[in-house]
Formats: structure tokens, C-alpha cells, sequence
């Protein structure tokens, strides 16, 4: 497993992937960095980086002799959560001087902001309207490599990034935004601190539970969403309080699946209540993901045929909840909530939208108002608002 390079070109082909990705994974993979530019004969290289991210990793101790011979540009000029005033300003740079290749380190504010810029420098539309999707992305992308340092979003392997518009969370998806490369090195992952380590693994194994039971889930999605969760149940709380080689590179693959994953089916109801408790609370992405994913599991096992969205039915609904159930080794929903909530507790995570911080009924309906309808509308069971605060209220489900 610490040595892998996979091409989804042998894969069953998807819609959501445009061309090949090639991945290269394992410890120390950073190094073939100059063999994947060779290949891909890339002499001009923007080095779109999180410099924190750029320095603590490591990656800058191995890719400064690597890009030393090359025409490097470096880009920070992005925040946390990206603007498309950065996104414009950054590819107005590009279009006057076009790379070979946008070299991506770091996060997944990083990887989002080289997939935005690749494609609205080479549009002939305001990269604003190009996000927003009132203008047509018409035009090839610059191709991206995508390294990433954290062991969680999977931007590396979606064809969706993450910016804002007027302080409004946009997620524009295209075939185009799917990196060309990602780099996928598990050493890189090495300092991250415990709460980062927590919350982004926690994004990974709540983006493939939430994959599994979705209804854009597909049988190649599944394979992907599985293996990831099986590693995260094993890997996660190890790699917060005793991280090891193994348990980093267990992480840092599970991220990689569970992005995969979600590039086919997309997200569901508990990254939809996400958002708020992030922008209102300060949660951060990951654990205000996993504070609603055991009571959802609850609530979307008890689907029928009159508040089924899948059109393949409630009996499909409830076997991919059966093998869930399966994976977290548990018989009942109410146990692997159960077990989803000790894992919480073990790795420093509130296990509740109340140990977070929504503590009244007016802030869980604040937060209802302001739910993501499209990840909402993916969700395998049809919620209503009296659902979705009892989701925030974290009782009354079972």
C-alpha cells in the first residue's frame, strides 16, 4: 500500500471524469515530482501554496532543488476560505503569462483555489460569471498537480471546488477542474497537529459514509466509499493520539478514496447542515460534518417508500444501510451511531450540534433556513425542517 500509481483511465468510466488523473502514492512520492513534470513537458510551473503548509509539511525541503531549474512562480495570494476577487486577480496573472503547469501544496484551499485558477485563466469570461455558472466553461483548463498536505477533502481527486461569492459559499463542478496529477505522500501529512488530524479525517470518513447511501452512488463510487471507511474506522483515532507511518498512510489513502468517492455521487444531508455550523459557530468543516452523521444514519434507516429520493427505491436504500452497518461492525443503526459518537469522544470532536455550540431552538431553525438544497437533495431520504432541527437538537430520532 506505501507505494502505488494508479490511472483512473483503467477504471469504469464516469461522467465526472474528463480526462485520465494519474496518482501517485506513497511515502516519499513527492520526490518523482520533476518525473511527472518531465512527463508532462512542463518548464513553467506556478506553485499555487499555503506557505505554513508549504514549510511544515516538508514539501519545500524536496521541491525547491526539483523546481530550481525550471520557471517557477509562487502564488499565495488566497485566504482559508477563497474569494473570487482572489480567484480573478490570480488569473489575470495566468492569462498574461500562461505555465506549463499549475503545481498545487497544500489543503484543500490550496488544491480548490490551482483547479479555479486553471480554468478561469484560459476562459474568455469573468472568472465571477465562470463560477457561478452563468458563463460556459468552453475551453480546456491548465493542467493542475495536486499535492496534497492534509489527510481529508480529497480535492485532489473531485472535479468540484470550494469559493466564495459576496461571503456565499459556491461549489462550481466541471469535468475541467479534475486535477491532471495528484501526488498523494503520506509523510506530508506528518505534522499536522491532532485537531487538524481529526477534522480532516473526519471529513474523509464522513464524506464516505455519506457517498455510500447517496443517490448519486454508483456501484464504482461504493468501491471507492467502502475501502475508505474501512480505513478510517482503523486508522483515524490512531492517527490522532499515537500517529505512526501506518496510520498516516491509512489516513491519507482513505482521503484519497473517500474524494474519488464523492466525485461521482457528491455529498448529502450532514454536509448540507455543515455549512452554517462552520461560518456561524467556528466548527471546523470536518467535525461540523460528524456531529450530525450518527443521528442521520438513524433517521435515514428508517426510510420508506413515501419519503424515498433514490429512484431505485427504499429496499436499495436500506441495503446499502445494512452494509453499512456491516463496516462499522455494528447489528443496529442506533449502534454504529453509538460507536460513531465514541469515535467523537476519542479523537476530540464535539459529539453534538449543542457541545458545538447550537444550544437554542431559534439558532437550530437559523441553521435549518440556511441548508445546502442541492447536497440536501441527494440525501436518500427526504427530510423535512422538523427533521433537520431534530438532526441539531441530536435527539428524538432514535
Amino acid at each position: 500500500m506505501l507505494n502505488r500509481t494508479t490511472s483512473l483511465a483503467t477504471l469504469k468510466p464516469t461522467t465526472a471524469i474528463s480526462r485520465p488523473t494519474e496518482v501517485l502514492f506513497g511515502e516519499g512520492r513527492i520526490a518523482s515530482t520533476g518525473e511527472l513534470l518531465d512527463r508532462l513537458d512542463a518548464r513553467s510551473v506556478v506553485l499555487v501554496a499555503d506557505p505554513a503548509a508549504y514549510e511544515q509539511s516538508g514539501a519545500s525541503r524536496v521541491l525547491e532543488p526539483i523546481l530550481a531549474d525550471r520557471d517557477v512562480r509562487l502564488f499565495t495570494e488566497f485566504s482559508p476560505n477563497p474569494k473570487d476577487t482572489e480567484i480573478a486577480a490570480g488569473a489575470a496573472l495566468l492569462v498574461r503569462r500562461p505555465p506549463d503547469v499549475l503545481l498545487a501544496v497544500g489543503g484543500g484551499s490550496a488544491l480548490d483555489t490551482a483547479k479555479l485558477l486553471s480554468v478561469c485563466a484560459t476562459q474568455k469570461r469573468d472568472p465571477r460569471e465562470v463560477i457561478l455558472g452563468t458563463a460556459a466553461i468552453d475551453r480546456p483548463g491548465l493542467r493542475v498537480i495536486a499535492v496534497p498536505t492534509t489527510a481529508g477533502t480529497g480535492a485532489e481527486a473531485t472535479h468540484f471546488a470550494v469559493v466564495y461569492v459576496d461571503g456565499v459559499k459556491c461549489s462550481p463542478a466541471h469535468p475541467s477542474l479534475l486535477p491532471a496529477a495528484a501526488i498523494v505522500d503520506p509523510k506530508l501529512t506528518w505534522s499536522m497537529p491532532p485537531p487538524l488530524t481529526a477534522s480532516s479525517g473526519l471529513d474523509a470518513l464522513c464524506q464516505a459514509v455519506e457517498s455510500f447511501w447517496a443517490v448519486g452512488a454508483t456501484a464504482e463510487s461504493q468501491e471507492y466509499a467502502r475501502e475508505a471507511l474501512r480505513l478510517a474506522l482503523e486508522h483515524l483515532e490512531p492517527a490522532v493520539n499515537h500517529p505512526s507511518p501506518a496510520s498516516r498512510a491509512g489516513m491519507a489513502w482513505a482521503a484519497h478514496l473517500a474524494g474519488r468517492a464523492i466525485n461521482i455521487s457528491k455529498t448529502t444531508a450532514s454536509h448540507a447542515i455543515s455549512y452554517a455550523l462552520t461560518s456561524k459557530y467556528g466548527l471546523p468543516h470536518g467535525m461540523a460534518v460528524a456531529v450530525t452523521l450518527g443521528p442521520l444514519l438513524v433517521l435515514n434507516s428508517q426510510v420508506g417508500e413515501h419519503d424515498c429520493v433514490d429512484p431505485r427505491g427504499a429496499t436499495h436504500v436500506r441495503a446499502a444501510l445494512d452494509e453499512l452497518l456491516r463496516l462499522f461492525d455494528c447489528r443496529t443503526p442506533s449502534e454504529a451511531r453509538e460507536r460513531i459518537t465514541r469515535l467523537l469522544q476519542a479523537v476530540g470532536c464535539p459529539t453534538s450540534p449543542s457541545e458545538g455550540g447550537v444550544r437554542s431552538a431559534e439558532e437550530r431553525q437559523e441553521i435549518t433556513s440556511s441548508v445546502n438544497v442541492e447536497r440536501l437533495g441527494n440525501n436518500p431520504r427526504r427530510l423535512n425542517t422538523q427533521m433537520i432541527e431534530s438532526l441539531l437538537e441530536n435527539a428524538g430520532i432514535d
